[in-house]
């Protein structure tokens, strides 16, 4: 079977490819993808070419951990029924090619218990599901320790710092606030104040989720916690987390570092979205087709309008 796939060839170098996929196996489907996201996050450090060192990490690739789709076919002992709608974070199905993360296709191939089945009237929304299990884990931790302190701060109002505050607003937290300096940005805030950095003279919070994945910010947010407060990186870093130890030593500060999501926390987002406490509306702005991937690519990164781009793939079914 062959798929038509998103593969980077190298940094910047973008094209939609026919490729060979892996073959049904048992406690296999095969997925016909509707949509999938582009990450402003990983996704665009594989673009530019600035990845750290990753298991998988190689060029050609097939990108994207951001999909949703319907099962078209099954192996043995698969229990999910043909027609579901499911969402597929990743899939490692491209002989000769490498998948990071493998998702970013026409068809995927992969094991049952990677997806997760949706409701299929959220349609390309589903693709925020990754996302919001980031977010989610950033405070829940996946399931295998107890929940953290959630935000006083977020920094970011992206899509992850906005899907953040409103789990964290849904959940009943403290006043919450957060950080944007992009004009263009600033709106959609509900139940949660956003300001500008330099407009906010608070000095004393305790918990601050730092979302942006910039690492030059640490210092400028460690003086903004009162001792013994504790600062979260939640972001993707490309550069070396530095900081002047002695501020932070002065305030006893505890520094977190928030990994990707595990599957608890994709099905309790799931959950979230299903019963209606969270929502996903308003966060896609821009859809594009596969065959303008480049195009698509450089206003995903480029464009600060552009909360998420979907790439639709419904043609190439």
């Amino acid at each position: 079977m062959k798929a038509h796939a998103i593969v980077f060839d190298r940094p910047q170098v973008v094209s939609v490819r026919e490729l060979d996929v892996a073959e049904l196996s048992p406690g296999h489907i095969e997925v016909a993808v509707d949509f999938s996201g582009i990450s402003t996050g990983t996704e665009r450090l594989l673009w530019n070419g600035s990845m750290p060192a990753f298991p998988g990490m190689g060029y050609p690739l097939v990108p994207g951990y951001e999909s949703v789709g319907r099962i078209t076919a099954v192996g043995d002992d698969v229990s999910l029924p043909l027609g579901q709608a499911v969402f597929v974070p990743g899939a490692s199905c491209w002989p000769g090619v490498h998948s990071l993360f493998g998702g970013s296709a026409s068809k995927l191939v992969v094991h049952q218990g990677r997806v997760a089945p949706v409701d299929p009237s959220l349609g390309a929304q589903s693709v925020l599901l990754a996302l919001a299990a980031t977010a989610y884990h950033s405070v829940a931790g996946g399931g295998q320790q107890a929940p953290f302190a959630p935000p006083e701060l977020i920094v970011g109002h992206g899509v992850m710092g906005r899907l953040l505050a409103r789990m964290t607003v849904a959940a009943g937290g403290l006043p919450l606030v957060v950080w944007e300096t992009n004009p263009v940005r600033s709106h959609g805030a509900v139940g949660y104040t956003v300001v500008d950095p330099k407009d906010d003279p608070r000095r004393d919070y305790q918990t601050i989720y730092d979302v942006s994945g910039d690492a030059s910010l640490l210092n400028s947010l460690i003086a903004r916690l009162r001792p013994g407060g504790e600062l979260v990186l939640a972001g993707f870093y490309k550069d070396d987390i530095q900081f002047a130890f002695a501020p932070a030593f002065m305030r006893e500060v505890r520094l977190r570092i928030a990994a990707e999501w595990k599957r608890p926390d994709l099905l309790a987002v799931n959950e979230l979205v299903r019963s209606g406490r969270l929502s996903l509306s308003d966060l896609i702005t821009h859809q594009d087709l596969p065959t303008r991937a480049h195009a698509a690519y450089e206003q995903a990164f480029g464009d600060s309008s552009c909360l998420k781009m979907v790439l639709d793939w419904r043609a190439h079914a």
